[in-house]
């Protein structure tokens, strides 16, 4: 599905772009991103594409932080609002498939094309489930986004990882107040 391809593409560069990187580092980094998320090479990013793309990375993950599904659309709708261009199918001059864009035209700015594409997606999502696309890794030490999938428990971390790590620190602080007392 086109819609949560993007999605993931869209949480993944958020991560990377909303963490503490600069120069290279995060050229390397997004370029990654893009590369995994099926992007062609070669990909000419500079430092104001980056700029660029921080910025939409921060407006997007605001829907990431909404408490709800009307929230998240509340932020979406402003989002949308902000975008160039008009819905159409583009297939990139027949270098790739037939696929929507929101942006002004094929060579638009890579921020606005990151906002437009992303926001098209988490739309799709969140009229899709009828719910919030994903959230914020509820992590003391973690900043990440992630999407919600499908069915079961409501998800509150990124990762098994910021998961186990929580539980761990939840269950030391609980062994830790508890008075030890000493039995004869």
């Amino acid at each position: 599905m086109l819609s949560m391809n993007t999605a993931r593409r869209t949480a993944a560069l958020i991560n990377v772009l909303c963490d503490e990187e600069q120069g290279v580092a995060l050229l390397v980094s997004v370029t990654d991103v893009l590369l995994e998320h099926g992007e062609a090479r070669p990909l000419e990013l500079g430092e104001s594409d980056l700029a660029e793309l921080r910025d939409a990375a921060l407006l997007l993950r605001e829907v990431f932080a909404a408490p709800g599904p009307d929230e998240a659309a509340a932020v979406l709708n402003g989002l949308l609002a902000r975008t160039r261009g008009r819905f159409r199918l583009t297939s990139h001059s027949g270098t790739a498939d037939w696929h929507p864009h929101l942006d002004g035209d094929d060579d638009a700015p890579w921020g606005e094309w990151f906002l437009a594409s992303s926001c098209l997606a988490l739309a799709v999502l969140l009229w899709d489930r009828r719910a919030a696309p994903g959230g914020v890794c509820a992590a003391a030490s973690c900043r990440n986004v992630y999407l919600a999938h499908g069915s079961g428990p409501e998800r509150r971390y990124c990762s098994r990882r910021c998961a186990t790590r929580e539980r761990v620190a939840a269950h030391r602080r609980g062994r830790t107040s508890k008075p030890h007392t000493r039995r004869e």
